[in-house]
């Protein structure tokens, strides 16, 4: 079974499982794809995360990690003498080091069967040949056409090779990243065994043409989203030093299931934390479509949001003092029958909490939007104009999930690297990532600015184990609402009784009640955006407990997808979001 964001991306996965390959093999083949079908979502020049368990040891889920780091050259020091006070959010300052492709060869090297050619043959032959444009491609396109045509001449040139956005449904190619695609392969020509070719391949991604033109390019000073002309700081010598790889997932136990993430340089552990301070009430209490239901999660959301922005980032973060049912327990005892719109972190021993900024949009934005290109959430907050009215455009991610019939099992979110991030590298048909908008230029934060260190990720995709057996992997794009939407899908799953498509489809919602991830990192008191289709109900009620709701429409939220397996009989399943009409579950 295979599930994503793009129909093309489950196709090329599935047809790799049909064709004998496991669920690595098709996962990575589908990866690949999405940076061809979805570039204004993610890209090469980004980053990724995945959760996955290996069929020889299912009770031993790992982290595949392909989050990069920030450059040896982005110090605190050079940004603030350029008069930047927080990170940009378009433009190579922002640049951490691509993390995905290299995370993928790993992933394909150390799990998967098939050769690497046979895994791009997909990812190729759509970009030679066209992928059909996304009505949103287009739309992204088209609100920063201005900033291409002005300042970005390279993005121009291949998003608008008419010198005009492309049209929905017309055929979009891009031969440079086949060509990029293909000298990997090339690289590999004389190295005997498939190990060896995929070693050839990461070596030149990380020395040869792909970090030398990014490097060269980013030199020259272009626009970012604070107005400015700056030059980026990432090197060759910075591709070269990164290796992606394999870590522990943090778990807690949540009504007789293992709920697996990243740790704390990820913000997975926050749905943790919020399952802990929920698994108290009863399953009544849990129902997401009720008012009690949504203004409960809402507020343990917002604790662990508190939590995230004050203390996560840090290499020696306690997470069994965060998970403990002490720390759990006074952190449920501030939730009230109300909603808060205060800030609300708590303490850890031993350490001081430094709180992020607290600003409000309409007191950085008046309310008119932020800069062309940056972000990652899906939807626009109160007050913010269209991306035809303000230029702005916001980024978002991908997702995929896959499951083998041997019980191999991977769910992965690529991010980064989105068209609109930074100017296309002529000759490569991509353009650099800008996670390092997710660090701050104050050396007393855990979430700092470092040379080195890696930007505390968004990227969030989740594995649910029983009786030490994998049954669900899932996620979602959509930035700091990652881990929002897929908590009440799991509460209508694991609690509920709901089956999979079931939960996908039903209204969700998520708070806007803490400082966001992305430039220019503001926050909205109390903010909470809702489907209409909660109910007038259940809106008015949340309302009038002091929720100040944003209705964002009937289907509009969240873009999950997840494959599940029954290990007593094998069954598999499959469940994708039909939000967009462009998720796209299939199996067999």
């Amino acid at each position: 079974m295979s599930a994503s964001t793009h129909w093309l991306a489950t196709a090329a996965a599935q047809a790799v499982l049909e064709r004998g390959g496991n669920a690595f093999d098709a996962a990575t083949a589908g990866a690949f794809v999405l940076h061809v079908v979805e570039p204004h979502l993610n890209g090469p020049g980004g980053d990724m995360t995945g959760v996955f368990v290996a069929a020889k040891t299912p009770d031993s889920p790992q982290i595949l990690m392909g989050q990069g780091p920030a450059p040896a050259g982005a110090s605190i020091e050079h940004y603030t003498s350029l008069g930047l006070s927080t990170v940009p959010g378009a433009g190579a300052l922002a640049a951490a080091v691509p993390g995905a492709v290299d995370a993928w060869l790993v992933l394909l090297r150390d799990h998967g069967t098939w050769a690497l050619g046979e895994v791009l043959e997909f990812a190729i032959d759509l970009a030679e040949h066209g992928a059909p444009v996304l009505e949103r491609v287009s739309a992204a396109i088209r609100s920063v056409s201005e900033l291409f045509t002005e300042h970005w001449p390279t993005s121009a040139a291949l998003w608008m090779p008419e010198g005009r956005p492309p049209a929905p449904g017309s055929l979009m190619r891009n031969p440079e990243y086949a060509a990029v695609l293909r000298g990997l392969l090339a690289a590999g020509t004389e190295a005997e065994g498939r190990t060896a070719q995929i070693e050839a391949a990461r070596a030149e991604w990380k020395t040869g043409l792909v970090a030398q033109k990014a490097a060269e390019f980013a030199t020259t000073p272009h626009r970012h989203s604070d107005g400015g002309d700056h030059a980026g700081v990432i090197t060759m010598e910075d591709f070269t030093a990164f290796d992606a790889g394999y870590e522990t997932p943090a778990t807690v136990e949540f009504r007789g299931h293992t709920i697996a993430k990243t740790a704390a340089w990820g913000q997975g552990p926050m749905l943790l934390q919020v399952l802990k301070i929920l698994e108290a009430y009863a399953d009544a209490d849990l129902d997401p479509g009720t008012e009690r239901g949504a203004h409960l999660i809402l507020e343990a959301l917002k604790l662990a949001l508190a939590d995230r922005d004050a203390h996560y980032g840090h290499e020696d973060l306690d997470l069994d003092h965060l998970l403990s049912e002490a720390y759990v327990a006074a952190r449920r005892e501030l939730i009230a029958e109300t909603a808060s719109i205060e800030f609300r972190p708590g303490e850890l021993p031993g350490r001081s909490t430094v709180l992020p900024p607290l600003e409000e949009a309409e007191q950085v934005s008046g309310g008119a939007g932020v800069g062309a290109g940056v972000g990652e959430p899906t939807v626009s907050r109160p007050g913010e104009q269209t991306v035809e009215a303000t230029g702005e455009t916001r980024g978002d991610t991908c997702h995929i999930d896959v499951v083998d019939r041997w019980g191999n099992m991977i769910s992965a979110t690529p991010s980064g690297g989105w068209l609109q991030s930074s100017p296309t590298i002529p000759g490569l048909g991509f353009c650099l990532g800008t996670r390092l908008q997710m660090t701050w230029l104050d050396e007393r934060s855990p979430s700092r600015l470092e040379p080195g260190r890696r930007p505390r990720t968004t990227l969030s995709p989740t594995l649910v184990l029983k009786d030490g057996q994998p049954i669900i992997a899932l996620g979602t794009p959509g930035g700091d609402q990652q881990d929002q939407w897929q908590l009440p899908m799991l509460l209508r799953m694991l609690v509920g009784g709901h089956s999979p498509q079931q939960a996908i489809d039903a209204p969700t919602l998520h708070t806007t009640s803490s400082p966001g991830s992305f430039w220019p990192r503001t926050w909205e008191p109390g903010g909470a955006v809702v489907e209409d289709r909660l109910g007038e109900e259940v809106i008015s009620g949340l309302e009038r407990r002091g929720h100040r709701i944003t209705r964002a429409g009937n289907w509009s939220l969240g873009r999950l997808s997840c494959v599940t397996r029954d290990p007593a009989t094998g069954r598999l399943s499959a469940a994708a979001n039909p939000r967009g009409a462009q998720g796209y579950a299939a199996g067999r």
